[in-house]
């Protein structure tokens, strides 16, 4: 019997590759998708087959034995750019996917622009043979990577002796409240290391325990056991707050105020405090919005400013939130005071007079050039404190020393500028009295990471008999460390200790009676170590608070590479205490990009993207 079409032209098609991925249902004349299960009309050609496989499963074709670019190019969908489509190899393949997944986290793009037709067609430019896979394979790769990247980041934390974290409240602009945390820490190369954890999502009327379950929740998903973690420093959030005090009572953990914050409270404040100083601020941030508003004006300045051969610098208009913003305002307004006056008296930028009611006067521009002066100090502190890569907590004491030196030193004629200096000073005394206070029931963070910082050793801010107690708890803490040690060793030889004990003389023997039993040997044995490491301690001790301070220049990480053999016990401490950040800004710039990963055009992404996103873009060195 003479064969059908339908069956000589299946046999003529199986001479193609295509039908690798799919089967033939002759009595329906269709195929189907052995990978989705997707039927298609079969009309003795593999064009649509072809299609279906380029579009759905790109990479089930690219990483196929045997590759449907083996058909001819006839039988293939054109590119974008109307070109017979060509196929790369796996390898071609798989590096081009990988390095468009790459570019999407490190740059922050929503993975919906793998179907933006400029960049296809920019993909298509660079490589035409490479087949764009679908979003959907994106998402799926992230969530690939997550996972390999959070491996291997839980491998990083399983070497480290101890860690931070830093936490605060994020919300999205889908009015949705997220949990950052990240963690910190000094590495093997005793350098700074700082990585995301989570943002994880918190329910609408979020409570302090859900903030603390959290918290713990994240600690354990890296398998970082809780007596690792040294200190949480966080925000004056009052639902945070309430969280660290949850984790100090259940864990031991420190709570850390962010220094950041509580000096922008303690200048905020102030500032608001006189009348006198909010009016020439809001009168300088007038003057400032005028240039920025109008096109003539700020063509104007930069002609003045060529004239008087200064540099071309834009105005600064400060954000009401952060006093730093009111700083650089004053600051830049009164380094171009003169073009902007001269820019002022001409009537195009300033007409009917406006001239009088912008420009400040004579008593405001005094009133400007000293909240300069005595902001000046505050700035140092604040950007210092916001530094990364080297320690920050251990310098808090001597910096809130040297500022209040510095501010009490500095004389002003202005009466609003003068009470301003004598209300800072005082609230900063009653903000930090406590954190610099020595308590003997609880160490105290800021105070044991300065002693373990050489450069602050001698605890010159306190007094002589608290310098003592702070030396002491170092001592008892280094005895701790070397116990724990001890114990653990013991742990690992209760085997073979066990195993020795089968053929040890039983109690009431002669050997016993003659030599003693064996647990009071032991027993014996044990406080003789205690002794010996107790002297080997206090005299690490003695050794490294009785050293001369380092410079105030040097960095104290590169002097404890150098010196952790000769204080080894003490060098685990320091590397404890000293990964503490004293601010949230390592936290707040590893999650900068959390802003833009839930933005409105990625509104839509679940939670759990949200995460994924952030946390591989905060930790692409990891990548």
């Amino acid at each position: 019997m003479a064969e059908s079409q339908t069956e000589r032209a299946h046999k003529r098609q199986r001479m193609s590759k295509v039908w690798d991925h799919f089967k033939l249902k002759k009595e329906d004349r269709k195929v189907q998708c052995v990978y989705c299960n997707a039927e298609l009309a079969f009309h003795n050609s593999t064009s649509v087959m072809i299609q279906h496989l380029t579009r759905k499963h790109p990479v089930k074709v690219n990483s196929s034995s045997t590759s449907v670019a083996d058909t001819s190019a006839s039988q293939r969908p054109p590119d974008c750019f109307g070109r017979p489509a060509l196929s790369c190899t796996v390898e071609e393949a798989a590096l081009l996917t990988d390095s468009i997944l790459k570019m999407l986290v490190t740059d922050m793009r929503p993975l919906s622009m793998v179907e933006d037709e400029g960049f296809k067609k920019m993909i298509s430019a660079f490589n035409p043979k490479y087949s764009m896979p679908a979003r959907s394979h994106f998402t799926s790769l992230m969530e690939k990577k997550h996972q390999q990247i959070t491996e291997k980041l839980k491998t990083v934390l399983q070497d480290t002796e101890s860690v931070a974290l830093t936490t605060d409240v994020w919300t999205s602009v889908a009015t949705e409240s997220y949990l950052r945390v990240a963690c910190h820490f000094v590495g093997e190369d005793w350098q700074m290391k700082s990585f995301s954890l989570t943002t994880g999502p918190l329910k609408e009327n979020h409570t302090a325990a859900d903030i603390a379950d959290l918290l713990e929740e994240t600690t354990d998903k890296f398998h970082i056991p809780f007596p690792k973690v040294k200190a949480v420093v966080h925000d004056n959030g009052a639902s945070v707050v309430a969280a660290a005090a949850i984790l100090k009572e259940r864990h031991g953990w420190a709570s850390v105020r962010c220094s950041g914050y509580v000096l922008n409270s303690v200048v905020q404040s102030t500032l608001k405090n006189s009348q006198t100083i909010a009016n020439c601020v809001a009168s300088a941030r007038t003057l400032v919005e005028h240039f920025k508003k109008s096109e003539v004006a700020c063509a104007k300045l930069q002609e003045m400013q060529k004239q008087m051969g200064m540099p071309l610098l834009m105005l600064i208009r400060d954000v009401s939130t952060r006093w730093n913003g009111t700083y650089h305002m004053l600051s830049r307004l009164l380094g171009q005071r003169w073009p902007v006056a001269a820019s002022l008296s001409d009537l195009a930028v300033s007409p009917n007079g406006k001239q009088l009611h912008l420009d400040l006067k004579q008593e405001q521009w005094n009133l400007s050039e000293e909240l300069t002066r005595v902001l000046g100090p505050f700035v140092s502190v604040t950007e210092f404190l916001h530094g990364e890569q080297y320690v920050t907590l251990s310098s808090l004491p001597q910096l809130v020393h040297n500022l209040k030196k510095a501010t009490l030193s500095s004389t002003f004629e202005s009466d609003s500028v003068k009470e301003f200096q004598a209300q800072v000073i005082e609230q900063i005394a009653e903000r930090w009295q406590k954190l610099f206070s020595f308590h003997p029931e609880a160490p105290n963070t800021v105070l044991l990471a300065a002693a373990l910082d050489p450069r602050f050793r001698k605890l010159k801010f306190l007094p002589a008999e608290d310098v003592f107690k702070v030396q002491s708890q170092i001592q008892s803490m280094a005895l701790a460390v070397i116990k724990e040690e001890r114990q653990s060793n013991e742990s690992g030889n209760q085997a073979a200790a066990t195993l020795e004990s089968r053929f040890a003389p039983k109690d009431g023997s002669f050997t016993n009676t003659i030599l003693g039993s064996s647990s009071d040997s032991d027993n014996s044995d044990e406080e003789v170590e205690d002794k010996q490491q107790s002297h080997t301690v206090q005299k690490e001790v003695l050794q490294y608070f009785g050293e001369l301070p380092l410079s105030k220049k040097d960095n104290p990480l590169l002097w404890w590479r150098t010196n952790a053999t000769r204080y080894p016990t003490l060098a685990k401490l320091a590397k404890s205490f000293l990964g503490i950040p004293a601010t949230l800004t390592p936290s707040e710039r590893l999650f900068f990009a959390t802003g833009n990963i839930a933005s409105r055009r990625r509104a839509v992404l679940s939670s759990e993207h949200v995460d994924m996103l952030t946390f591989l873009h905060c930790n692409h060195g990891l990548l």
